[in-house]
């Protein structure tokens, strides 16, 4: 026989992009919120609203001792790259391990967040690190929701369009790889968040994307952020293998991974957009015209390093 609900769930990263968001809507509905982090002393707005645990991937018994009384699970912990001891085999174990120990402890539900177009086949370790823990999450014996974004943009701490902005504001060029006619389908953060609450109030299994209203091509996205700074770069189109060369030279100047070539490739095959009926309903080349980004770059690997373990 299944417990009874006790209003507490377990947010992932509550102190970094996508878990701070989630977190914040269930505090504001209610909900007790309980945290696993590899920052569980980061001065944080939820700091004081949410209580933190560390990441126990070595200790099983102890993993599922900080989910025991735990409602559901929402999972946004990944990584976005190897880098030293931080990598996709490693996330992929991990995310097993956090699976199998939410099951040992009763929890209810699990919504998982996953990417758009992942695939066990896919040349690309992180999609197919992706579907390999799906895969897992399915076979744990959990309820579970897994919720799959194109590319999330919106509230704090934002990344890609901000510094998209940031380098439109700051660049003499802007270079795009191939020509620019592949299509991005953006979510509004608010709008993936609505979907995952939603995914954690229901029934049954689910696997579902999170796309936004408008599915455009990437040279559109970038003059659409281009006429909302006020930059005049030109955008010129260059070979993938040249984008990647001055990603990494820009990653250089600003100690920070801007793109993998990875990255580079799922975007220009057209991986950043979904075959479903959008769920999301913020447009992104309205919402860029309403809100000012780009003033400062933000430091993905300063901000996370213990490096990127969020969605």
């Amino acid at each position: 026989m299944s417990r009874q609900p006790t209003g507490l769930d377990l947010v992932t990263g509550a102190f970094s992009y996508s878990g701070a968001h989630i977190a914040q809507r269930l505090l504001e509905s209610g909900r007790r919120v309980r945290t696993l982090t590899f920052h569980a002393d980061r001065d944080h707005p939820l700091r004081e609203q949410v209580e933190a645990f560390p990441f126990r991937f070595d200790d099983p018994v102890a993993l599922s001792r900080t989910l025991e009384g735990v409602d559901t699970v929402y999972n946004t912990y990944w990584v976005r790259f190897d880098h030293g001891n931080t990598s996709f085999n490693g996330a992929i174990a991990n995310s097993r391990a956090l699976f199998h120990a939410a099951r040992r402890a009763g929890v209810r539900r699990i919504v998982h967040l996953s990417i758009a177009n992942p695939s066990v086949d896919s040349p690309l370790a992180y999609y197919r690190g992706k579907a390999l823990v799906e895969r897992a999450l399915a076979e744990v014996g959990v309820p579970f929701a897994i919720v799959r974004p194109t590319w999330v943009f919106g509230g704090e701490p934002e990344i890609l369009a901000n510094n998209i902005a940031w380098i439109l504001r700051r660049m003499p060029i802007f270079l795009i790889p191939g020509d620019g006619s592949y299509r991005v389908q953006p979510i509004h953060i608010d709008d993936l968040v609505d979907i995952c609450i939603d995914a954690g109030n229901a029934q049954s299994d689910l696997i579902l994307d999170a796309a936004g209203p408008e599915a455009v091509s990437f040279q559109e996205l970038i003059r659409a952020v281009r006429d909302a700074t006020g930059s005049r770069s030109p955008i010129l189109r260059v070979p993938a293998t040249a984008f990647h060369a001055a990603a990494r030279a820009l990653g250089v100047l600003v100690k920070d991974v801007v793109l993998t070539s990875e990255e580079i490739t799922a975007l220009t095959s057209g991986l950043l957009i979904s075959q479903q009926p959008p769920q999301g309903k913020i447009a992104f080349t309205t919402w860029i015209t309403e809100h000012e980004i780009g003033h400062t770059y933000a430091n993905e690997v300063k901000r996370h390093f213990t490096l990127n373990t969020t969605a």
